[in-house]
């Protein structure tokens, strides 16, 4: 297949979307197409799908929907949902992964092990705890196939600032920030030793806000997908003007042991591409940090405002064409803090293109999961909303919906 250039590649999604009639108003590029392979599943999370096509879904509203702990999903010949099983009580840490033949999925305070026994659907041995006693988080989970199991941790807060701020007064920021020391960040384990605490682990990396996408690219490195700051401009009206808020970005991090991305001290400007002092460490929406320590991310993601991303998976298959292999697809959940007529940032899956290690523009790849109308890309109108992404074993990506459960299956056919 001919080699296409990053702005090529928008082009080839863009012109495949005007022309795509998929299930649920689906667009997507000339050649995909997507099927519902399930539905009905209540409040699921992320994906790991096993070798032989078993789907395992992860849970975060234990107690107040049908699909509490872990959900086992097998499909038919046609991918259609053939049998669903709940097991385990384990949720609320959105983490899963399939590695050597097991389930890893984490709860908010450990990550654990689920032996898989031959072909049944759903493991009879108990669960083996592999780390425990973590800061109460979302854990995000990838492994790097080297031995180390890496973990990620939120930070539980928006900025970082100095408690009990009187009503009207502009906050300041903690330095150092206290967060940092046992949260917001990532931390390596062993892969497989059981009965880990957090003491064990190595603090790989800091400087997260909230971290909804943790991936390893083979060949490369870890990636993780992190959500910037909110209501900037509502704290620091005179500093960080409404606009200047709507593209604080959503970031994509190439990640090495001792990366900082930045937060609670900067965020970043996508329009402008520019690394920023948060205004309660003195920052005025125009200068950046003094220190040369902190990353800049591989890839931004505001439209304006930012779009929430959940998930992120690299297309390290062979079933799409070659200018998606070892790119990045992303779910975007949503906007969720202005309604209005326009619609929202997010509510789709976007597609970052890679180039050796270097990332290109990113484009959105499948749309119209809110409904067909802008105005539906909006919290309380929006018919599905992207969630998890997961590649299967026949190349196929899958993305899952939080709204009403629903799983589709997007599939490269070469036919319009």
């Amino acid at each position: 297949m001919k080699k296409l250039t990053f702005a090529a590649l928008a082009l080839v999604i863009a012109t495949g979307n005007l022309f795509a009639s998929e299930p649920d108003g689906l667009t997507l590029p000339a050649g995909f197409h997507a099927t519902v392979v399930a539905e009905g599943l209540g409040s699921i999370r992320h994906m790991a799908i096993r070798s032989n096509g078993d789907i395992y879904i992860s849970t975060r509203h234990g107690g107040k929907q049908p699909s509490t702990g872990i959900l086992a999903l097998r499909l038919d010949a046609d991918h259609k949902q053939a049998q669903v099983e709940h097991f385990s009580s384990v949720d609320q840490g959105t983490g899963i992964r399939i590695y050597k033949g097991a389930l890893y999925a984490s709860s908010n305070t450990a990550v654990y092990r689920f032996p898989l026994e031959g072909n049944a659907l759903v493991p009879t041995a108990e669960p083996q705890t592999i780390v425990e006693g973590l800061a109460p988080s979302g854990h995000m989970i990838a492994f790097d196939g080297k031995g180390k199991l890496y973990v990620s941790f939120d930070a539980g807060m928006n900025i970082c600032a100095t408690p009990n701020t009187p009503k009207g007064e502009k906050p300041t920021g903690l330095k150092p920030c206290p967060a940092l020391a046992t949260r917001a960040g990532i931390w390596s384990f062993d892969d497989s030793r059981t009965g880990q605490k957090f003491s064990d682990g190595e603090h790989f990396a800091t400087g997260v806000r909230t971290l909804s996408g943790l991936d390893w690219r083979n060949g490369d490195a870890l990636y993780s997908a992190t959500h910037g700051r909110d209501a900037t401009h509502d704290a620091f009206p005179d500093l960080v003007t409404e606009d200047q808020d709507n593209v604080i970005a959503d970031e994509l991090f190439r990640v090495e042991k001792s990366t900082d991305m930045g937060w609670p001290y900067t965020y970043y400007d996508g329009a402008r591409k520019l690394l920023l002092l948060a205004p309660e460490y003195g920052g005025d929406g125009k200068t950046a940090p003094t220190e040369g320590h902190y990353a800049t991310p591989a890839a931004a993601f505001f439209q304006p405002r930012r779009p929430a991303v959940l998930d992120l998976v690299f297309y390290q298959a062979k079933q799409f064409p070659a200018l998606y292999r070892g790119g990045a697809f992303l779910a975007m959940h949503g906007a969720a803090d202005v309604q209005g007529p326009s619609g929202q940032a997010g509510y789709d899956i976007v597609f970052v293109p890679f180039k050796g290690n270097k990332a290109g523009t990113p484009v959105i790849f499948a749309d119209g999961f809110a409904g067909p109308n802008p105005a539906d890309k909006n919290v309380k109108t929006a018919a599905y909303r992207p969630v998890g992404v997961a590649v299967g074993p026949d190349g196929a990506l899958y993305v899952a919906d939080s709204n009403k459960g629903r799983i589709w299956r997007i599939a490269y056919t070469g036919k319009p």
